[in-house]
């Protein structure tokens, strides 16, 4: 018996792939998001921050309250009460670094930047949605630590009458400004780890540039180092946080300048790399 063919309208075409949508922004900046919050070390983090931040400014404003009677004249006559009530915020700093330097190689150590680069191959895009995320979080938790931190030492300080107001010219400047920073950080503290794709080089290499550098300039003598020390990063960019900056800081918004090129120094060789180096 003769076979017969179909009909030419009922043969089936050729399946065509569909094409391919690029993701929008927005999603890629969700998806981080969603990302950062579902991570549980991010909200020890952040605790952490907050804690260690708020704790320790507590703490050292109380000592500082208690040994006020002892303290020599030339103490009093420099003391700060807007700085020293956010110092507790530098040890916060390093917390809040974990996280930054976190954001990236933890991509790397659990083997999720393949899934991610293939979710997003545009790695522009996807560098620019980790910075915005890790920007947004760190400059919320900075903000309150060091408005929290300025607003618990003021209470301690108010007992002698040292209180201050952040109405009074400079304090809000400098309090915001110590949110600011601890924001910069964390981002430095990102390219750090975009640089070296491994969590224990990068924290001990954040560590050292911003608690260790300090201690060996502290130790360079004489007046002709005093411009070395001043443009260390943990010096300018903290210059910000500070009211009335001695001979020991830049102007605040230079100093700020100084540690944003530092910052600037760090990002764009790590955004090279990561747009040239294999997941």
């Amino acid at each position: 018996m003769r076979r017969r063919n179909p009909p030419l309208h009922l043969t089936a075409a050729p399946a065509r792939p569909l094409p391919r949508r690029r993701p929008a922004f927005g999603h890629t900046v969700g998806s981080e998001w969603l990302k950062l919050r579902s991570v549980r070390s991010t909200y020890w983090t952040v605790l952490a921050t907050l804690v260690v931040s708020v704790g320790l400014s507590g703490l050292l404003a109380l000592a500082f309250v208690t040994s006020w009677d002892r303290l020599p004249e030339r103490d009093r006559a420099l003391f700060d009460p807007t700085s020293y009530a956010m110092t507790g915020t530098n040890i916060g700093l390093l917390v809040l670094s974990v996280l930054g330097v976190l954001t990236m190689t933890s991509e790397y150590s659990t083997g999720t930047i393949r899934v991610s680069l293939a979710a997003v191959p545009d790695r522009t895009r996807f560098l620019a949605a980790k910075v915005l995320v890790l920007g947004a979080v760190a400059l919320a938790v900075g903000q309150v630590s060091a408005f929290a931190s300025f607003l618990l030492g003021q209470l301690f300080f108010a007992s002698r009458d040292l209180d201050v107001s952040l109405g009074e010219p400079g304090v809000l400047r400098a309090v915001s400004g110590c949110g600011l920073y601890l924001t910069l950080v964390t981002l430095l503290a990102f390219g750090i780890g975009v640089l070296l794709r491994h969590t224990a080089a990068a924290i001990t290499t954040v560590v050292g540039l911003m608690f260790v550098l300090p201690i060996i300039a502290a130790f360079l003598p004489g007046e002709r180092w005093l411009a070395v020390r001043r443009l260390i990063p943990s010096q300018a960019g903290s210059a910000v946080t500070v009211v009335h900056p001695n001979e020991t800081y830049l102007a605040p918004l230079p100093g700020l300048g100084v540690f944003c090129c530092y910052l600037a120094a760090v990002l764009v060789p790590a955004y090279l790399l990561f747009l040239r180096r294999d997941a």
